[in-house]
């Protein structure tokens, strides 16, 4: 594996976790998912944005994704974290797959009430008007763009690990030639 991580971006529902960990089991890399982080250091998602506001929890989160970059391995980000300008200038350094998911298909996704950004309406609704609003900052910073919405998240993630191997520099050759 190369330093550069694999990191996965996209809306709300798209997969990037599950789909995360098990590219990172087929290719034996670490995996972070930038949530998880920020939850393992500053607590709930839902209480930091009640307490501090969005611009609070994406600076943690900026700062989750720099810590988790750093790492390497595979790397799930929030669906907003592209927004970050920083954010967006470290990930040209690394491998962006841009996880896209229909409207009709991420409502059964979706959950319980711990997503603060879909709270107060229609779920599904608001999910589309935060994608619209942040699919040309998904599709400036990736490299690749995979649907998740039909068929099952194994041809995902081999779709992934074929890209990823076939971006590797061959190993050098054991023998020596004459």
């Amino acid at each position: 594996m190369s330093a550069r991580a694999i990191v996965l971006i996209g809306p709300m529902g798209a997969g990037k976790t599950s789909v995360g960990r098990r590219v990172a089991r087929a290719l034996e890399v670490p995996f972070a998912d930038t949530d998880k982080l920020v939850v393992r250091d500053h607590g709930p998602i839902p209480e930091l944005f009640a307490r501090h506001g969005e611009g609070y929890f994406r600076a943690l989160e900026r700062d989750a994704v720099a810590e988790a970059l750093e790492r390497g391995g595979v790397v799930a980000l929030g669906g907003g974290a592209v927004l970050d300008a920083g954010t967006r200038d470290r990930l040209r350094a690394h491998r962006v797959v841009l996880l896209t998911v229909a409207p009709h298909v991420v409502g059964s996704r979706l959950g319980g009430g711990d997503r603060p950004l879909l709270a107060g309406e229609d779920p599904v609704q608001r999910w589309n008007r935060i994608y619209d609003e942040r699919r040309p900052v998904y599709e400036e910073v990736a490299d690749l763009a995979l649907d998740t919405s039909t068929g099952p998240m194994a041809d995902v993630v081999d779709r992934i690990v074929a890209w990823v191997r076939a971006d590797e520099p061959a190993p050098a050759s054991m023998e020596e030639t004459s």
